[in-house]
């Protein structure tokens, strides 16, 4: 019996029957004959991860500007935790690891340098020209951008993959034209783990950072409630050494928390098969009612004492000035483009181009850009070896 054979046998023996089984994909866009030791599932995580988009995640903004602390999280760290802890839910659920994986690896391919305010800088001066936004530019990564396969555009991932990108599409559409309201439960897990995940590793980013102070969090219950449990299990603690257990023990409660609502919901649904999921007028993996109003309220600390606050404003306005800059800069000369990208201008149009280009950037290479073009009106240099050397710092 082959590799893939008996992986597929594997499936069908451990996962529940309204899981997503690779051997029933709806397939590519562009077909492909079956690898001979890895599923689809598989290889679409894969090739996620070789992708160059990923690898420019690395030095993408998560809250703080890159480079702004060795231990801050980045978007590429924020995308790897997001990725664990959906395998750890989608395991519980007897669901399909590999696909749960495969969608958080990519969920955040398309978030531009700096964050959500370069988000919202992005969207504003594209607001005349279809706007901008990060999930959205995620699919056209891995759809259009990426060019790793001869032949086809993008990375050609299967269609259980593209769907789960497609989150807050509220009609999707099999190959064959089915419409039908709802990802599949792998699908659903990535956005939830993408919730539980900036929950707690932004409190601890701001803590790591002094933006909060460990007191002001006694007014959240969610905090409140299981600082004691953790004091309950360790009365020794305190300091750095209690917030970090804490947070610890914060996401073990979210994660349990998805893991039996969502049991539940599935039980009460009376979901058969991966296709009666589809058909479901609400998600069904998510947290309990319980523990909603708490994560309200925890969301809304953090809008208020981290994504809001002072010290972080004047940094992101600064760096929202330099792209804008730079989109300016682009859209005056579109010569400047990259050859690349200037030949994509005749099919989509120079405002759409330049901005998959910028969106494309790393923190850094922005910011190294802005200052280039600031100091010469030249034309761009030729790229020598010396100026390519660090490819992080390269967009695509």
């Amino acid at each position: 019996m082959s590799i893939l054979a008996e992986l597929l046998r594997a499936e069908r023996r451990s996962l529940a029957p309204y899981a997503q089984h690779a051997a029933d994909t709806r397939g590519r866009a562009h077909p492909e004959a079956a690898h001979s030791f890895r599923t689809d599932y598989q290889r679409d995580g894969a090739r996620v991860i070789h992708s160059r988009a990923f690898r420019r995640l690395e030095f993408k903004t998560q809250v703080f500007l890159s480079g702004s602390g060795d231990h801050l999280r980045n978007r590429l760290t924020h995308t790897i935790e997001v990725a664990s802890i959906s395998r750890t839910i989608a395991r519980a659920l007897r669901l399909n690891e590999d696909l749960a994986e495969a969608v958080a690896l990519a969920h955040d391919l398309g978030h531009p340098p700096f964050g959500h305010s370069g988000e919202a800088t992005l969207d504003r001066l594209m607001g005349d020209h279809g706007g901008f936004d990060h999930n959205v530019q995620s699919l056209r990564v891995v759809e259009v951008l990426e060019q790793k396969y001869p032949g086809v555009p993008g990375l050609n991932l299967s269609h259980e993959v593209i769907e789960g990108l497609r989150k807050h599409d509220r009609r999707l559409r099999t190959p064959d034209g089915w419409v039908y309201r709802q990802p599949s439960l792998e699908g659903q897990i990535a956005n939830i783990a993408d919730e539980i995940t900036y929950y707690s590793h932004d409190l601890d980013d701001g803590l790591d950072a002094g933006l909060l102070k460990p007191g002001q969090l006694d007014a959240v219950r969610l905090w409140r409630e299981t600082r004691e449990t953790a004091l309950a299990r360790h009365p020794e603690l305190a300091g750095k050494l209690l917030r970090t257990y804490v947070i610890r023990c914060l996401i073990d409660r979210e994660v349990e928390d998805v893991i039996i609502a969502s049991r539940e919901r599935i039980a009460a649904a009376g979901v058969r098969t991966p296709d009666d999921v589809r058909l479901c007028a609400k998600p069904l993996i998510g947290p309990g009612e319980a523990l909603r109003p708490a994560n309200r309220e925890l969301r809304k600390f953090l809008y208020q004492n981290i994504y809001f606050h002072p010290r972080l404003a004047v940094m992101n306005r600064r760096a929202c000035a330099r792209l804008e800059r730079v989109f300016r800069a682009y859209e005056r000369r579109p010569e400047l483009l990259g050859s690349a990208a200037a030949g994509r201008v005749e099919a989509q149009g120079l405002h759409r181009t330049l901005c998959d280009y910028i969106a494309g950037m790393t923190d850094p290479y922005l910011i190294a850009e802005d200052e280039r073009l600031r100091g010469s009106s030249r034309s761009r240099p030729p790229r020598t070896a010396a100026r390519v050397t660090s490819t992080a710092r390269r967009p695509h």
